[in-house]
């Protein structure tokens, strides 16, 4: 999915079971290097944050470490 809002593209919905507001992932092309990923949530806030410290989220999740620390959390892991 890319759709544009304004100078942010959508890249994914992070639910997207329903039509909600659900959390989002978007790149902002017009914005400073250190807010260029912008994630919204379904209760109108965002976070902004460089595409280097997304790298560093998308590892850890990749290499497990996110899973472990959610965990501990109660968070039940997907396959």
């Amino acid at each position: 999915m890319q759709d544009n809002i304004g100078s942010l593209t959508s890249i994914m919905a992070l639910c997207g079971q329903c039509s909600c507001g659900c959390p989002e992932l978007f790149i902002d092309e017009a914005a400073e290097s250190e807010r260029r990923i912008v994630i919204t949530d379904d209760f109108g806030q965002r976070v902004q944050m460089s595409v280097d410290q997304f790298q560093v989220l998308v590892e850890e999740a990749r290499s497990g470490r996110l899973d472990e620390r959610l965990a501990g959390l109660g968070a039940v892991s997907r396959p």
